[in-house]
């Protein structure tokens, strides 16, 4: 490899690899790594945060090297608690299976699945005995796994901590024993679990895995990573209008890290984007419209992305209504002449416009919905037949009004 391509894979989107040198040699050696990705499917989705990764995987993939996707089938049950102030909600096993498939569906849209081998933890930890588990527990010390900051936080805090909690990097770390992988790949946020692992293997008498760990984006509210909990997340099968108008909103100190971590534009070109956002000789709102053009054709195509940019001129910098407003049935049942009362609240659950009553009362709360242009502050509303409900920043809709009422 060229130091070009050494820089390319090792460098950007990089946080840290442990240990540099060794993962080197092992590139230089010739043979076929094994690039061991885990993922716990207490979530269905995939959003931005996770393709930073996933993207230095698809990477390595083109030199050769092979994937190695865990399945946390075991896990997810326990839920990984890096940086939880509180113990997790065990999932059931159909939760975990459900999630898992909708979950690898999304990441063969970025890594290569002829080039990956999918293992499922409960291959090995359906067998394992009480025997083996206390073998496993014997390796390290309560003391050891208290230094991870999040349990060392909530231990002196006096926050609980699960038994099922502790075990979790030991799972972890063991899977890499069974794979025998020889990188492990995830965010700055697992270091600890992957260190472990390199210690765990070592204790088996493997070589240790060397660690490739990627920075953590940045969530569209600009202060906490990516998180669906958080609701700040960039889902990769969201419809085009909406992942191009949610890069939109992303602020504007985030747009070079985007570039970096989550696009193919080259090097040479973000440090231009660099230097003229230091200089404040470019209008920032440009170079987030390439930004947003270049996740959204990433995903879906160039026609859908150019689509996703004409609706984003038309509504939000020239304040015009989009082309193409979805209509939904909503049922009144009372009229004075030309209005009719209706309770938003039904529909917008039923088609899943909000998630829920708490967040639609949130919504009307700030203002954040609106009857024709006019912010409305109550969910029962007075409103013509085909008028337009935006909820949000991005959702039109149009209201088709069944007169249920008599004589209506």
């Amino acid at each position: 490899m060229t130091n070009t391509k050494f820089d390319d894979l090792l460098k950007r989107g990089v946080k840290e690899i442990i240990i540099e040198q060794e993962l080197i040699k092992l590139l230089e050696s010739g043979k076929c790594l094994r690039l061991k990705q885990g993922f716990d499917p207490s979530s269905p989705d995939i959003h931005l945060g996770h393709v930073a990764g996933l993207r230095k995987l698809r990477q390595f993939q083109g030199l050769g090297h092979k994937v190695i996707l865990i399945v946390g089938d075991w896990t997810a049950r326990i839920g990984d608690p890096s940086g939880q102030s509180v113990t997790r909600p065990m999932l059931s096993p159909q939760e975990v299976e459900d999630n898992a498939q909708t979950y690898m569906e999304q990441f063969f849209k970025v890594v290569d699945k002829s080039r990956t081998d999918v293992r499922w933890q409960s291959e090995w930890y359906g067998k394992f005995t009480m025997e083996e588990v206390i073998k496993l527990t014997s390796k390290f010390t309560v003391a050891q796994l208290l230094a991870r900051e999040d349990f060392s936080k909530r231990y002196s805090s006096g926050n609980p901590i699960s038994l099922t909690e502790l075990l979790y990097p030991l799972l972890q770390g063991y899977d890499s024993v069974v794979v025998g992988a020889d990188v492990e790949f995830g965010g700055i946020d697992q270091k600890f679990n992957c260190l472990l692992g390199r210690e765990l293997q070592q204790c088996m008498g493997q070589p240790s895995q060397q660690v490739f760990l990627v920075p953590l984006l940045v969530g569209t509210d600009g202060s906490q990573k990516m998180s669906k909990s958080l609701n700040n997340y960039i889902g990769i099968y969201e419809a085009p209008k909406e992942m191009y108008g949610k890069v939109m909103s992303i602020p504007d100190s985030l747009i070079i890290d985007y570039f970096e971590l989550v696009t193919d534009v080259q090097d040479k070109e973000i440090a231009a984007f660099r230097e003229q956002m230091n200089t404040l000789s470019v209008n920032p709102m440009n170079l987030k419209k390439k930004l947003a053009y270049e996740i959204t054709s990433q995903f879906h195509d160039k026609q859908a992305a150019v689509e996703a940019e004409e609706q984003f001129t038309k509504v939000f910098q020239k304040k015009q209504m989009p082309n193409d407003i979805p209509e939904y049935a909503f049922i009144a049942k009372y009229a004075q002449g030309e209005l009719y009362e209706v309770d938003i609240a039904p529909t917008l659950l039923q088609k899943k416009l909000v998630k829920s009553n708490s967040e639609l009362k949130r919504l009307l709360a700030q203002g954040a919905i609106k009857l024709n242009g006019k912010k409305v502050s109550r969910n029962i509303m007075n409103a013509p037949d085909n008028s337009i409900l935006r909820i949000g920043k991005r959702c039109f809709i149009k209201m088709a009004i069944n007169r249920t009422f008599e004589g209506g």
